[in-house]
């Protein structure tokens, strides 16, 4: 898909938010920069107000940018989630308002993704503050997890920096996660319906403010969708480590019958083995062909 030069200035910057009266502002004005550097009075920033308990939405308001706020806290994802359907431009732009992501790196990003057509994600460069030892392991896992998955190197799997297309993102929506782990699902998504995912290096700042993440609940909410994106696009690798396991299983089963001479359990196991591979067999070719007629509505 071809963009026009007016079509690659008209951004839609989308900005979720929950208690970040102190930096907010901040975020914005950093925001409305990059607008003024691309030149394009279409674009727009839309913050989403996650039911704020704090001075963030009254600071928002006089900031006069579109504002869409939550009666209830309904999570980073569907705060994004919102926005995105809200956008009047095809090219979408996530960020946080915790001065974290250097807006300014925006342009960058935003080239690349004009001349490559992809979703272009910021890789953060953790500097000496670096984060908690528990957020780090639970990232480490699931970049192993991702990349098991989807066959390619994550260098960032949930960074909350990057750029898309609304046309391409909205069939993906109802299924990518509510909660932080948006991003996750989102790149998890992306690589496995094989659209290209660029990255960039960029740095990343110490948070102002406190941290909302949570995460064993949010890295439980991954796994669980990691699970359903495997078992919708590409099964077999969702049920091969179950068939390592039983066919191991199977193996040491038959060498014990056979040292204790119980020879009917060998065929037994066999058996056992043979008829789940053969439940894995019709369930693979099963959902490969509705992953092709789900392809073919596609286009």
């Amino acid at each position: 898909m071809c963009r026009s030069e007016k079509e690659k200035s008209m951004i839609s910057i989308i900005i979720p938010v929950l208690n970040e009266e102190n930096a907010v502002v901040e975020t914005i004005i950093a925001c409305r920069n990059v607008i003024d550097a691309i030149g394009d009075i279409n674009s727009e920033i839309i913050i989403v107000d996650d039911a704020s308990i704090d001075n963030t939405y009254n600071k928002v308001l006089q900031s006069k940018v579109n504002v869409i706020r939550h009666n209830f806290n309904m999570g980073y994802g569907k705060s994004l989630k919102d926005g995105i359907v809200a956008a009047k431009n095809d090219t979408i732009i996530i960020t946080d308002a915790d001065g974290t992501y250097p807006i300014e790196a925006i342009p960058l990003l935003l080239n690349v993704f004009n001349n490559r057509n992809a979703m272009v994600v910021g890789e953060r460069k953790w500097k000496t503050f670096g984060e908690s030892f528990i957020k780090k392991t639970f990232r480490k896992i699931l970049r192993s997890i991702i990349e098991y998955a989807t066959n390619r190197n994550v260098p960032d799997v949930n960074s909350g920096l990057r750029i898309f297309s609304k046309k391409e993102i909205l069939p993906f929506l109802p299924t990518l996660c509510d909660t932080f782990s948006f991003t996750t699902s989102l790149t998890l998504a992306y690589m496995m319906t094989e659209k290209l995912v660029d990255y960039l290096p960029i740095d990343y700042n110490k948070r102002i403010g406190k941290t909302k993440v949570k995460p064993i609940k949010d890295t439980l909410k991954t796994l669980q969708f990691i699970i359903q994106a495997l078992n919708k696009y590409n099964p077999l690798k969702l049920l091969m480590p179950y068939c390592i396991f039983l066919f191991s299983l199977a193996i040491i089963i038959i060498v014990i019958a056979l040292t204790i001479h119980i020879h009917y359990i060998c065929f037994v196991a066999l058996e056992g083995f043979l008829f789940f591979s053969l439940i894995i067999g019709i369930i693979v070719i099963l959902q490969k062909s509705k992953l092709k007629r789900y392809e073919h509505k596609q286009r």
